[in-house]
């Protein structure tokens, strides 16, 4: 599996198209990526795993979101008021 993840990441280019977000406006597929990324990070780190399945969220919402949201919202994670549930 972790093959199959490096192979799709290498031929990363941007991100794919999501059925679930049919829309020009991809702001809650930007959302959604950074939370799955969040997610997936504190998973792995729970079971002492590597964590190279959630690169696949990390290059998809770095591409869709603009960096001062992703500053912002990992801003909120440190102080403690971030809205999203991880």
């Amino acid at each position: 599996m972790a093959e199959d993840i490096r192979a799709k990441l290498g031929r990363y280019k941007t991100a794919p198209f999501d059925s679930r977000f049919p829309n020009q406006n991809q702001t809650r597929n930007c959302w959604q990526n950074y939370l799955d990324f969040q997610r997936c990070q504190r998973a792995m780190d729970a079971r002492g795993a590597d964590a190279a399945p959630c690169q696949w969220y990390f290059r998809v919402y770095t591409s869709l979101c603009p960096s001062s949201w992703v500053s912002s919202w990992d801003d909120a994670r440190d102080e403690g008021t971030f809205p999203g549930k991880i």
